[in-house]
C-alpha cells in the first residue's frame, strides 16, 4: 500500500502533523538528516520542497529558501540522489512539492519513476492545471502508484471541492487562506467557519491544513477540522536561527505549547 494511504488508514483518532522543508537548505547535504530528524521526533509525514526561481504559492521565507537551495547548488536529480541513499532508513510518507516547470523539463514519466526509486509517496505541484493533471499526469502517476495531491482555498466552490475529491487519493491539502504561505498568530473566524464547511462535506479524503501554523492556537484549530496539519514557513525560519535540525525541531515543539 502507498505509505501515505497507510498512514491515514491506521491513524486511528491520532492527530497528524506533517512539516515542509525546502532541499538544499540551509545547506546542499542536509536533506537526509533533516528527514530522518524529524521522523525520530515523531513527524506523521514529510513535505520536501524542490527549490524553483519562481515559487509563486510562496510566501519571503519559504522563497528566500528557495533560492539559497538554488544558489548552494540543489537540483531535482541532486535530491533524488540524495532520497535514494536515505530510503532504507525512512518509514513515513515523503512528498515532495515544487512546480510544473521542473516536473515538464525533467519529464512526467521519468520524474514518477525517479519518485518510486527514492522512496517517495506523493507529490504537491501547486500550479498544475486540474485538467492537465486529468489528462497527462494521473494515468502516469497511477501506474507508479503515486498520489498527486490537490489543492483547495476558501474560494474552491463546493463542486470543485467534490470533482477534486472523486478524482485524486491519498489526502487534500486544505489552503488555510488565499494567500502565499507564512505563518500566523492565529485563524480567523471565516478561516474556521471554512474549515468546519469542507469538514461537513464528508469527503472520501482526509484532509491537511496548511498555511500559516505556526503555535498552538493554530495548529488545535487546523487539527480540530481535519486529520492534521502542515507546516512550513514556521520550521524553515528555525532552520535559519539554529545550528542542527533537531535544535529546530525542538524548538519547533516548544513554539506549538504555547
Amino acid at each position: 500500500m502507498n505509505r501515505i494511504n497507510q498512514l491515514f488508514s491506521t491513524r486511528g483518532d491520532k492527530k497528524l502533523l506533517s512539516l515542509y522543508f525546502c532541499a538544499g537548505y540551509p545547506t546542499l547535504d542536509g536533506t537526509g538528516d533533516v528527514i530522518k530528524a524529524m521522523q525520530e521526533h515523531g513527524i506523521s509525514m514529510v513535505e520536501v520542497g524542490f527549490p524553483f526561481s519562481d515559487p509563486m504559492a510562496d510566501g519571503p521565507v519559504i522563497q528566500n529558501a528557495a533560492t539559497k537551495a538554488l544558489a548552494n547548488g540543489m537540483t531535482i536529480q541532486k535530491l533524488f540522489d540524495q532520497l535514494e541513499a536515505i530510503k532504507h532508513d525512512v518509514h513515513i510518507p515523503l512528498v515532495l512539492m515544487g512546480y510544473l516547470n521542473v516536473v515538464m523539463q525533467y519529464g512526467i514519466e521519468e520524474f514518477c519513476a525517479s519518485c518510486v526509486k527514492s522512496g517517495v509517496s506523493g507529490v504537491i505541484i501547486p500550479d498544475q492545471p486540474f485538467k492537465d493533471y486529468l489528462e497527462q499526469v494521473k494515468p502516469i502517476a497511477d501506474r507508479y502508484d503515486l498520489r498527486i495531491i490537490m489543492l483547495i482555498t476558501p474560494e474552491t466552490s463546493e463542486e470543485r471541492v467534490r470533482f477534486i475529491d472523486q478524482h485524486t487519493d491519498g489526502f487534500i491539502y486544505m489552503v488555510s487562506s488565499a494567500s502565499t504561505t507564512g505563518a500566523q498568530k492565529s485563524f480567523d473566524e471565516a478561516k474556521q467557519d471554512y474549515f468546519r464547511r469542507i469538514n461537513a462535506m464528508n469527503l472520501n479524503n482526509p484532509r491537511m491544513i496548511g498555511f500559516g501554523i505556526s503555535n498552538k492556537q493554530t495548529l488545535e484549530s487546523a487539527q480540530a477540522n481535519a486529520a492534521g496539519a502542515i507546516i512550513g514557513s514556521k520550521f524553515v525560519t528555525l532552520q535559519g536561527e539554529t545550528s542542527t535540525p533537531h535544535e529546530a525541531l525542538s524548538r519547533l515543539m516548544d513554539a506549538l505549547k504555547k
